[in-house]
Parts: C-alpha cells; sequence; structure tokens
C-alpha cells in the first residue's frame, strides 16, 4: 500500500500524491475522471475514447508508475466524471537521489484536452514539481487513431529529453546569483503569475525559502523556492481594492490544470534564461 504523501480538496480541483506508486484504489477514490468507461456526451462519433487508466496499465508494464494525480472540478457537475486530468510517473531510478525526472501527462474524456506530455522533475526534499520549459519536448495525441500507441510513443519521447533536463538543473546549481539577480528573477516571476495586474507580493517575498535546505544563492535554489512560493501561494500581501484601498490579502496557491502548467513552464524558462545571461 502506498504512503500518503498529500491529499488536497480545493475549489477547482482534487489532487493525490505519494512516496510509494499510487494504486488504482487511491487513483479511483480521488481522481475518478480516469476510470470513465466512455466519453462525455458531448463527443462525436469520430471521437477515439480510451479511459486513461487503459493508458496508466499500459505504462505501468513498461516500468512507469503514478506518484501524484489530479482531477478539475468543472463547474458543469455532469462533466465531472470525464474532467481534465493530470498525472506525474516516473521509473524509480530517482529513489535516493534529490531529484528524480517525471512525465506529466494531460488528458480529459469531455473534449477539453488532447493527451498532453511534458518532461518535469520531483525534487524531494519539498515534493516540488516542476514542468520543463519550452525547449523541452511536448506530446500531443488528438482522440483520432491508434491512441494507447501514440501515447506510450510520445512518452518515450519525452523521456528522452530527460538526460537533457537534468543537465539542465546540475548547470543551474553551478550558477550563483546576485542578490539583485535574485530579486530580477523574483520580479519577473511575479509578472508571469499576475501579468498586468498588481501583485499582492514583493519579489523579496518569493525569494525568501522556506526551509534550511533552500539558502544559497544557486539559480537552481533561488528557481526552487520561487516555484514553490508562487505555485503553493499561502503568502501574506497587500492588495488595492477598487476603491484604491490597501486590503492585507494571501497569495492562492496554482490548483487548476491548465495555469498550473502554463505557469510552472514559464517560470523554468525564466531561470533558464537568467541561465544564459549569466554563462554567456
Amino acid at each position: 500500500m502506498y504512503h500518503q504523501l498529500a491529499t488536497r480538496f480545493g475549489r477547482n480541483s482534487h489532487q493525490i500524491g505519494g512516496y510509494e506508486p499510487l494504486d488504482n484504489e487511491a487513483l479511483y477514490r480521488h481522481v475518478p475522471s480516469i476510470f470513465a468507461r466512455e466519453a462525455h456526451d458531448s463527443r462525436s462519433e469520430r471521437y477515439v475514447y480510451v479511459p486513461t487508466i487503459d493508458i496508466v496499465e499500459g505504462l505501468r508494464r513498461e516500468g512507469w508508475f503514478p506518484f501524484f494525480a489530479v482531477q478539475s472540478v468543472p463547474r458543469d457537475g455532469s462533466r465531472h466524471g470525464h474532467a481534465k486530468h493530470m498525472l506525474r510517473l516516473r521509473r524509480d531510478e530517482g529513489i535516493g537521489k534529490p531529484e528524480a525526472a517525471e512525465v506529466i501527462i494531460v488528458n480529459s474524456h469531455d473534449g477539453t484536452s488532447a493527451y498532453q506530455m511534458f518532461a518535469g522533475m520531483l525534487r524531494f526534499v519539498c515534493t516540488n514539481s516542476m514542468i520543463a520549459g519550452e525547449r523541452f519536448e511536448e506530446v500531443r495525441v488528438p482522440h483520432k487513431g491508434n491512441i494507447e500507441h501514440d501515447i506510450i510513443e510520445g512518452v518515450y519521447t519525452v523521456a528522452e529529453d530527460f538526460p537533457r533536463l537534468i543537465d539542465a538543473s546540475e548547470t543551474m546549481k553551478e550558477v550563483r546569483l546576485s542578490e539583485d539577480e535574485q530579486r530580477l528573477l523574483g520580479e519577473v516571476s511575479l509578472v508571469a503569475r499576475y501579468g498586468d495586474d498588481e501583485s499582492p507580493l514583493t519579489p523579496e517575498q518569493i525569494i525568501e525559502p522556506r526551509r534550511y535546505e533552500d539558502r544559497g544563492n544557486s539559480l537552481w535554489s533561488t528557481f526552487n523556492v520561487i516555484q514553490e512560493n508562487v505555485i503553493g501561494g499561502g503568502l501574506s500581501g497587500r492588495k488595492r481594492n477598487a476603491e484604491g484601498r490597501i486590503r492585507r490579502s494571501r497569495s492562492r496557491p496554482i490548483n487548476g490544470i491548465d495555469q498550473n502548467v502554463t505557469l510552472n513552464r514559464a517560470l523554468w524558462t525564466l531561470a533558464e534564461g537568467m541561465q544564459r545571461l549569466k554563462t554567456g
């Protein structure tokens, strides 16, 4: 039986993670849409339906196991059993190491998503789950043709990027940032998070480590601190309301699957941009 790491129920997602592979009982309890036996009623006859659990079983036979899963909570209750979901899978080679490369799969059975696959990395000390930026392989498999074969091939295509992903993280560990450079990375990361809206947080807040292990001035540690603070939320801030008054607020965690993927990839891309500036 798996050892539970985290179960969270937000307004727009249910999620479960474990230090050991998640079994079907845990997946069904928290992410039931991966077990849907037919597509949502809105899909046409041309829509090729393969339950995500069939993909999971196929990947298990290939040595890939789910360690994390999340499911969206749609406003339309009729779509709950077919809602968008995300799985993070990895092999056991990462045991005993500080990080492990992962394949991230996103899908839905209501037409809101094709199968999408990305390369990612888990940092064990803080269970921080990152998704590599735009320079890394992204595979999309539409709901037509030989889906199961194409998805498993896609997983291996994404996994081919793992050596480059690990090299990138090792290079970031060697790059040292000044306080001004750390603050600059925090500033642009807040733009990625809030866009044109006023940020309730300061760059100084999101470059502040939450734990002793994250102290340091390497690009890798700075990026990880920023990523956890931005994605995890929970920081006290100040925001101006419609009347122009400053109100206390608390930053929200990023629970939505699409926003999580987009923001995670953007933060990685920003870190890589800083790496290129520093290494020439």
